[in-house]
């Protein structure tokens, strides 16, 4: 299923894994500001980096519908987020049981 949650497009055809995974690059602010949120609200995730992986930014690309844009965050159960607010985070990720820690979105 494709949808949208505010401004971020929804798809639940990636693979179910074991964490969340962020498709992202270090001179991109949105994917920093996605990187500290999930630290900050304790959600274990495994980073790729789309600018050293030529194969990372093919997959991001694929999971994305073909988007180019970033950050890419993949969660456990499937679900794709391209360039998600930290709202959007919350709510995607406390709807599917991968956060812990913290509860609420500051």
């Amino acid at each position: 299923m494709i949808g949208r949650v505010g401004g971020v497009i929804v798809r639940d055809r990636g693979p179910v894994t074991d964490r969340t995974q962020l498709f992202g690059a270090e001179w991109c602010g949105d994917c920093r500001r996605t990187r500290s949120w999930l630290r900050r609200h304790e959600v274990p995730f495994v980073e790729y980096d789309t600018d050293a992986d030529p194969d990372v930014r093919s997959r991001a690309e694929e999971l994305a519908g073909g988007r180019t844009n970033i950050p890419v965050v993949l969660t456990p159960d499937g679900t794709v987020l391209v360039e998600p607010t930290s709202v959007e985070l919350a709510s995607v990720l406390s709807t599917h049981g991968a956060r812990r820690g913290r509860s609420g979105c500051r």
